[in-house]
């Protein structure tokens, strides 16, 4: 899930997170989930080969703000890809309030190149300023989260290209 600066300073947090929907704090996770509908193909080119997921798009402020909070689990070969619509800063990142399952994030930049990746274990709290926020640290247009420990067990690195429908980059395989 993610947050802006302003309502991260508002509940106390010192990071300052993504802007995702008007929506007030209070009801981002009382919401009912949203149709992220049927899965993509996506492939991540590495020096080992291409790794293949199915991942669930998520190209809406209430997609992004909702992405996979509540599940208690996804499929090993599985993710959640979010979309934006333009470049997102370094100082944007993503927070795991009400996200039951430990997960990777691989940060992308518009050419599809993979320029940071974090492992965000769940926040066991109820309340969401106790959360850590978990930032990029380079800009980038799209996030792909997966199970933790996916990106390490298959070799996926930075610099790696990813390739989905609807993503704006082009980058040939490594």
């Amino acid at each position: 899930m993610m947050l802006t600066r302003r309502r991260l300073l508002k509940f106390g947090a010192s990071a300052s997170l993504l802007a995702l929907a008007p929506v007030g704090l209070g009801t981002a996770w009382a919401q009912k989930a949203p149709d992220f509908g049927a899965p993509a193909s996506l492939v991540i080119h590495t020096s080992a080969g291409p790794q293949r997921l199915q991942v669930e798009i998520a190209d809406t402020p209430a997609k992004r703000q909702y992405g996979l909070m509540g599940r208690e689990q996804l499929d090993k070969n599985a993710g959640m890809l979010f979309v934006f619509d333009g470049e997102q800063s370094a100082h944007n990142g993503f927070w795991m309030f009400q996200t039951l399952i430990a997960l990777d994030i691989a940060f992308i930049d518009a050419d599809g190149r993979i320029v940071a990746i974090e492992t965000m274990p769940p926040c066991p709290s109820t309340s969401p300023r106790e959360c850590p926020a978990y930032l990029p640290g380079a800009a980038y247009h799209t996030a792909l989260e997966v199970n933790a420990g996916y990106f390490a067990e298959r070799g996926i690195e930075l610099g790696d290209c990813v390739a989905a429908p609807g993503m704006a980059g082009s980058c040939a395989p490594s």
